[in-house]
C-alpha cells in the first residue's frame, strides 16, 4: 500500500517538471521574433503638417529679424560712442579718465 503511494506520488512530480526545459528534455516554447504590427490604421488622406510647421517656422523667423531692425535703430547699437555699452560713458577730464572694463578704451 505505502509502495503504490509513494510510486503515484513520485508520477506525478515527474508529469510537473517537465514543463521546465531540462538536459534530458531541452524542449523550449517556440516564440516567433518578428515585429509588431501597427494596431493604428493610416488614413489615406494627405497630411499638411510639415508645410504647416515650415510656415510657423517660418513666420517666427520674420518676427524676430524685425525685432532686432528695430532695436538696431536705437543708439545703442546705431551710435558709435556707446561701443558695447547701454548708456553713453561719462566724458571725463584726462586726468580723471578710467580705463573701461567692457570697451577696454579709457573714458
Amino acid at each position: 500500500m505505502c509502495l503504490v503511494l509513494i510510486a503515484c506520488g513520485v508520477s506525478f512530480a515527474q508529469k510537473s517538471k517537465s514543463k521546465s526545459p531540462s538536459s534530458v528534455d531541452p524542449s523550449t516554447p517556440s516564440r516567433v521574433y518578428s515585429p509588431k504590427v501597427s494596431k493604428k490604421k493610416k488614413s489615406g488622406a494627405t497630411t499638411y503638417d510639415a508645410r504647416d510647421k515650415f510656415y510657423d517656422r517660418m513666420e517666427m523667423n520674420n518676427k524676430k529679424r524685425r525685432k532686432n531692425e528695430g532695436m538696431e535703430s536705437s543708439p545703442q547699437y546705431s551710435n558709435f560712442q556707446y561701443f558695447g555699452h547701454k548708456k553713453p560713458p561719462k566724458k571725463r577730464a584726462p586726468e580723471k579718465m578710467k580705463y573701461c572694463k567692457i570697451c577696454g578704451i579709457r573714458h
